[in-house]
């Protein structure tokens, strides 16, 4: 039913089938009835062939089996490690509160409690701070503690982060030209983008991903990075800068926002560029090795080794809820000042909102973005990393809470987790504020 590229981290809007939208599902399986632990997915010596998850044949790609599939990506495709350094794991401080009675009013309308959040949008791994402390954080299906998830879309934010840091330290321009860094695009689309309009995704470029359109360019770059199997005689790009190098040029660069995977892959190339690193080695200096992490990330890599900066990162929750918390104070963690403030200055400052507003995203009014992080614009300030299938880092800096939050939805399209989720932050930082 639901066909999906098989653990690539694409479009945040793209919505599975033209007949399976979000405001009007199918019957699925609840997610206590598709818990991978439950139903002894993957459980055997070997397991049985009912209870197999493997890449080759589609079956990591496809509801329910990317109930484990997100949990387990290692063990399903190559990957390049980001270390996470020699010193002690930092502990995160805990004072854990009752919050799932907190009422919510989903978008369309319905009573729920902050509770119900993590069954009704097959919530992997939940975690919320309040004021540096843990004050929430548990686990359901195969999601657990010391076991990376897939952050799919989140790692974009990660890249835009780790650009605004490279500018922040004199080693990247965003008002340059694309191609000082990056020759090989000069005739491209981007060959005429500034940096800037990458890592705010204006650029005007003829790619699409819509898929239910088995041509759109989306499949290409799966197949380019080897996110989904090939079929037999391909003949195509078979490395994420094989496929960039083929991107031509549709519209005007800088008019409007347009969500797009390959800009994040560009901005990714940039960044490798520019500080002349991996992208895995860059995130354990600048900010893995900092932060104290309980464990090592890591990225799903093409053919040839090249992190996917679209969407292949993995962490644990705890560790992304570091993450998220250095970005909350302003680049500090652990007694240091991890990234410059001036780097997440740049990311928090207000994106356009009218340039926003072109792409339509009805669960967003008011939203903005900038250096591959979504801004809500609200009374609270609140920005966030997003991904597809529900993946998130919310960060609310009035009420002082960071949520982190991994799943496994039974749709790609965050407009089937947005009424629920959205809603259910807001209600908590108004509870933590009081």
């Amino acid at each position: 039913m639901i066909r999906i590229i098989a653990l690539a981290g694409v479009s945040l809007i793209a919505l599975v089938t033209t007949a399976a939208r979000a405001d009007d599902p199918p019957k699925l399986p609840t997610a206590a009835q598709s818990d991978p632990v439950a139903n002894k997915v993957m459980q055997g010596s070997p397991p049985p062939a009912d209870k197999l998850v493997r890449f080759y044949d589609g079956s990591s790609s496809k509801f329910p089996g990317t109930r484990w599939g997100f949990n387990h990506v290692r063990e399903l495709v190559p990957t390049a490690n980001v270390w996470r350094g020699e010193g002690a794991i930092v502990p995160l401080p805990r004072a854990e509160r009752d919050i799932e009675k907190i009422p919510v009013t989903t978008m369309d309308g319905k009573a729920i409690t902050f509770g119900d959040m993590p069954a009704l949008t097959y919530a992997d791994g939940l975690l919320v701070m309040h004021k540096g402390k843990v004050i929430y954080e548990k686990y359901f299906g195969a999601g657990n503690a010391n076991a990376p998830h897939i952050a799919f879309s989140v790692t974009k934010s990660f890249v835009g982060t780790l650009a605004a840091v490279l500018a922040a330290q004199g080693k990247l321009d965003p008002a340059a030209q694309v191609v000082k860094y990056v020759p090989e695009l000069k005739d491209t689309a981007y060959g005429d983008a500034t940096v800037r309009e990458v890592m705010d995704m204006t650029i005007g470029v003829k790619y699409s991903e819509n898929y239910s359109d088995p041509k759109a360019e989306v499949f290409d770059y799966a197949r380019a990075g080897g996110m989904m199997p090939l079929p037999p005689n391909y003949s195509g790009p078979r490395t994420f800068y094989d496929f960039l190098v083929k991107l031509e040029k549709e519209g005007e660069h800088g008019k409007a926002f347009a969500y797009k995977t390959s800009n994040a892959e560009v901005l990714a190339w940039i960044v490798v560029r520019a500080s002349g690193q991996s992208l895995a080695d860059l995130l354990s200096k600048e900010i893995w090795q900092k932060l104290g992490a309980e464990n090592d990330a890591y990225f799903m890599v093409d053919s040839i080794g090249t992190a996917s900066g679209g969407g292949g990162l993995n962490t644990t929750l705890r560790d992304l809820a570091r993450f998220g918390e250095m970005i909350r104070n302003k680049g500090k963690f652990n007694g240091q000042q991890v990234i410059p403030e001036a780097a997440v200055t740049d990311l928090t400052t207000p994106g356009d909102k009218a340039k926003f507003a072109v792409a339509g995203y009805k669960t967003l009014p008011n939203w903005s973005y900038r250096d591959m992080w979504w801004q809500s614009n609200n009374a609270n300030g609140a920005f966030a990393a997003r991904g597809i299938y529900g993946q998130s880092i919310y960060i609310d800096p009035k009420a002082e809470m960071v949520v982190v939050r991994y799943a496994s939805h039974p749709y790609a399209a965050n407009a089937a987790n947005d009424p629920v989720t959205l809603p259910a932050y807001a209600a908590l930082a108004a509870e933590l504020m009081k």
